[in-house]
């Protein structure tokens, strides 16, 4: 595996022409560019506001920069591995005739939607600031927890590129994956913390003396990676729990450590089967 690294290594040119590639194919002759990417994750904000702060009286404090704060990783997440998981079949008449790196591919396809997330998130941070600005700059959005925003970045990095490694290689001879792919993240919309919190998955074990439940859903690195993002990138308020709010729970460490090294086994994992993979796809009629 060092030796397929160092190799990548030798072809970064390649990969950086191909991330530039796949920017400017997205929005070529789009009047709006780069802002379609945030079209979808603020209508899908903005609908789920109005769904669960008004029409169900959901009293949490933020609601909006909450549930924006957990969707655009997820977004991201979802984004690149659909779109891995489909780069290299369709790249296959150029794999069988020239030789490059075969991993370029669902890495380039990751890091295009990574840098769609970054510049996602300035635009996140100027929301916050507008929010800040708006209530007299009271409480400040920007606390020290943002610092550990880049350790979140790489954390998810890692765990997408690991899962983009898994479809890319197995959607070559099994092209079931790319569609049991698409129904299990949107069933993953729905088993994480992004339109409702951590908190509630908390009390609603307890109520029935299931605590583990709570731990139990927090292994899943996306849904522990979304209750990390909210604890991070906005300030802390109280959490309507039905008819009550209560304060935030504290960041679990134990389950985020977990979740890092879940995030990289996956890394290591998805780019060994991939690179077992690789030269059979030129195999593939």
């Amino acid at each position: 595996m060092i030796d397929d690294v160092k190799e990548l290594w030798r072809f970064r040119e390649l990969l950086w022409a191909m991330v530039e590639r796949e920017l400017r194919i997205r929005y070529k002759n789009s009047l709006l560019g780069f802002f379609w990417s945030l079209i979808n994750p603020l209508m899908t904000v903005l609908v789920m506001t109005v769904v669960f702060k008004f029409f169900l009286q959901n009293q949490t404090e933020n609601y909006a920069p909450y549930v924006l704060s957990a969707y655009l990783p997820f977004l991201f997440f979802n984004m690149a591995v659909m779109d891995s998981s489909q780069s290299v079949l369709a790249a296959l008449p150029i794999v069988k005739k020239v030789y490059f790196p075969r991993e370029i591919l669902p890495i380039s396809s990751v890091l295009a939607n990574f840098i769609h997330y970054l510049l996602a998130l300035v635009v996140f941070f100027f929301y916050l600031f507008f929010l800040w600005a708006i209530t007299g700059f009271q409480i400040t959005p920007f606390t020290w927890r943002i610092a550990f925003l880049p350790v979140l970045l790489l954390t998810s990095l890692a765990l997408t590129l690991g899962f983009a490694f898994f479809v890319s290689s197995l959607n070559v001879f099994y092209e079931d994956v790319k569609y049991v792919l698409g129904v299990l993240l949107y069933l993953a919309f729905f088993m994480t913390p992004i339109m409702y919190f951590s908190e509630n998955v908390y009390y609603a074990a307890k109520r029935h003396g299931q605590e583990w439940l709570y731990t139990l859903y927090h292994l899943n690195p996306v849904a522990e990676l979304a209750t990390t993002y909210k604890k991070t990138l906005v300030p802390p308020g109280e959490i309507a729990i039905g008819a009550e709010k209560v304060d935030p729970l504290a960041q679990n460490w134990g389950l985020f450590g977990i979740t890092v090294l879940v995030s990289f086994a996956t890394l290591v994992a998805g780019y060994s089967l991939f690179n077992k993979l690789k030269w059979r796809f030129m195999e593939r009629p």
